[in-house]
């Protein structure tokens, strides 16, 4: 256990309190410095309120473990950091996990409570703390909780698409293996095409649409279920789709707003694909821990095998290692070239798919803007058991065949 995150056995509740109400008991976590998670601790005490973890500010990246699948509450301490407790803020609005963040801070700043607000905070605690304040803010996440409960819906998967280089083919495949999961699988599934300056996803699907993800990303605060739907686009395989945009731009994404909108696509539907490219953007670890699946997308050659092995050290230890799968795209052995055993060894793990080289299929289906997955042919036949490997269907099918497919 690091020095920074301290787990908790959960306090007995002192029931002769007369601030205590009839509720059930809520789990929190506590995150700031230690004269905090004091003050914070014995405000707490005899309220049927649980501290079951507690840490200093974390980085992004850590939140979601701190979180974890158990906790009600998060409170977070502004007042040494505010602009870090902001981003935590924000982030865990973000989660698809239903979680009722509080701020604390020493001082009423009345700047600062507008910020917290717009973070997705729904409490704002101030000193003194008096234990009246503190249980109606704890009475109000627990009917938040309850009817949260009562409306909650299994939060979709992710499934990313990496590229190693430009011109690997990550977009080909993701949109297409995309189109394949909807039809494949039988269930509601999205694609986020998150190139924000070449995307062509819905070139390789034959789409257009009068939104993208710049509308969704440039409008932070106003993302929800409702604002999002209105900018997808629908393919023929049942797949919705939200476009890149189509004018040059040099917007940059945020990692929280990238994170709420996956989040929120999480909780409509069952699949979410995502296009991330070939630039490994600040949001990628984010992206990637998020992920159920990543493929990482690169050819045979010496160029892409260097990077993939660079992406693969970077990004994938052994806690998001089982989730990575690497295709080698057009792949053709040759005799005499970089032979299975070497490829192997350069990407430190072995490619899981292989989907083999049709240039004149792949061109066609673009410039005719057909998805070429639902076409009959050797690379819509691997994004298939691709997909129904993915959704759990026809997996000793998957087996059985791939020794056919990919030698």
């Amino acid at each position: 256990m690091s020095d920074e995150t301290r787990n908790i056995r959960p306090a007995s509740i002192d029931t002769s309190n007369s601030q205590v109400v009839s509720m059930n008991p809520l789990s929190v976590v506590l995150l700031g410095p230690q004269e905090c998670i004091r003050t914070l601790t014995a405000a707490l005490s005899g309220t049927q309120a649980q501290v079951i973890r507690e840490a200093s500010l974390p980085n992004l990246d850590s939140l979601a473990s701190l979180i974890e699948a158990d906790a009600d509450v998060l409170i977070v301490d502004l007042q040494d950091d505010p602009e870090r407790g902001l981003d935590l803020i924000e982030a865990a609005c973000g989660f698809a996990r239903p979680v009722t963040v509080m701020v604390y801070a020493r001082s009423t700043d009345s700047e600062l409570l507008v910020r917290c607000m717009r973070a997705g905070a729904r409490e704002f605690l101030s000193d003194p703390l008096s234990p009246a304040s503190v249980t109606e803010a704890l009475v109000r996440a627990s009917v938040r909780r309850d009817e949260l409960k009562r409306k909650k819906k299994t939060a979709g998967e992710c499934l990313a698409f990496a590229g190693v280089k430009g011109g690997s083919g990550v977009t080909t495949i993701a949109a297409n293996f995309a189109a394949s999961l909807a039809k494949e699988s039988g269930q509601s599934a999205v694609l986020v095409d998150l190139d924000m300056h070449m995307g062509d996803a819905a070139l390789d699907l034959g789409l257009t649409s009068e939104f993208s993800t710049l509308d969704a990303l440039q409008n932070e605060d106003r993302l929800d279920s409702e604002f999002v739907a209105k900018l997808l686009v629908r393919h023929s395989s049942g797949l919705q789709v939200l476009t890149a945009p189509t004018e040059c731009n040099t917007f940059q994404p945020t990692r929280t707003g990238v994170l709420k909108l996956l989040n929120i696509l999480r909780g409509d539907f069952t699949w979410v694909v995502l296009d991330a490219g070939t630039h490994c953007h600040a949001y990628a670890p984010s992206l990637f821990s998020l992920a159920k699946k990543v493929y990482l997308i690169t050819r045979v050659s010496v160029a892409e095998l260097r990077n993939a092995n660079r992406y693969v050290v970077a990004h994938f230890n052994a806690e998001h290692g089982r989730k990575l799968e690497v295709v080698l795209n057009c792949y053709a052995p040759r005799a005499g070239e970089i032979d299975e055993e070497t490829v192997a060894k350069a990407l430190t793990v072995s490619p899981s798919w292989r989907v083999p080289m049709d240039y004149e299929a792949v061109r066609l289906a673009q410039n005719t803007g057909t998805a070429l997955a639902l076409k009959e042919g050797p690379v819509s036949r691997v994004l298939t058991q691709m997909a129904r490997a993915a959704c759990g269907k026809g997996i000793q099918e998957t087996k059985k065949r791939r020794f056919s497919l990919f030698g």
